[in-house]
């Protein structure tokens, strides 16, 4: 099953799920609890991101690819980051890229993100699908040069400007996808394939990350685990292509679908 989060006409949040015919049914219930589908058509305003994260749990340097145009070395555990529930991002609604605190080196990041549907801690390696709730497609927006130069060492100041976590366009139910590391993964770039590559190439698989995560670690319902990027972002390339107002970014997970978001200046 697919699951959308959407508003409705009178403003109300829902979740809905979607049908072979392109309609969604309106969910009852708690989407991390007790549920059901009812026989409600919903009436969809605007398409929400799928979850509205407890916290996003983020993972650098797990692709071997991505690690070598780094010419960084396999690390020997997870890289580990966070980014701001504020930073979410809804399909459709634009990357914003920051002027405050100004960024000329905003790059895109496919990546494969993990919903965790049930609370956790120490969770053995074996059983650690059985608290995933789904999947949905991540865009790890990540501005360069705080990343970088200007952020004291750590990754979050680069990686948490608002809009800079768009999620979408649905959740696919973990039924949808029982191998999470048989998944092609893209980004399109104003109609350019980016990164184009597959969810196998991961140094540290999904049940392995939440292994990691989870241990002396609660997740709770609703986290969000972004897996990390294959190879092809921007900053690796020669010339280097960062984001700039005007374009539209799309990453596509097969068996989930397409994310797209335009990019605007801060105003």
């Amino acid at each position: 099953m697919r699951i959308i989060r959407y508003q409705d006409p009178q403003g109300a949040v829902r979740y809905a799920a979607q049908q072979p015919d392109g309609s969604a049914r309106q969910i009852a219930g708690d989407l991390f609890g007790a549920h059901e589908v009812t026989s409600e058509i919903a009436q969809v305003r605007k398409l929400l991101a799928p979850v509205a994260p407890a916290a996003f749990f983020c993972i650098g340097l797990n692709y071997r690819r991505h690690a070598e145009e780094g010419k960084a070395p396999l690390p020997q555990f997870p890289v580990l980051f966070m980014k701001s529930p504020a930073a979410l991002q809804n399909p459709g609604d634009p990357i914003v890229l920051p002027r405050r605190l100004r960024s000329d080196e905003v790059d895109y990041e496919c990546e494969l993100a993990v919903v965790i549907g049930k609370r956790c801690k120490n969770v053995p390696k074996d059983q650690a699908l059985d608290y995933v709730l789904g999947y949905t497609c991540a865009n790890d927006v990540s501005a360069r040069d705080w990343q970088g130069k200007w952020g004291g060492s750590q990754w979050c100041r680069g990686k948490t400007f608002d809009t800079f976590a768009p999620l979408g366009p649905c959740l696919a139910l973990k039924d949808e996808i029982p191998d999470p590391s048989a998944l092609k993964i893209r980004t399109v770039l104003n109609g350019q394939t980016m990164q184009d590559w597959r969810t196998d190439d991961m140094i540290f698989d999904v049940p392995s990350l939440i292994a990691f995560l989870s241990g002396s670690t609660t997740l709770l319902p609703g986290a969000v685990i972004l897996t990390g990027t294959p190879h092809g972002v921007g900053f690796a390339r020669k010339p280097p292509v960062f984001l700039k107002p005007g374009d539209t970014v799309t990453v596509e997970i097969d068996k989930i679908g397409s994310l797209t978001n335009p990019v605007v200046e801060e105003k």
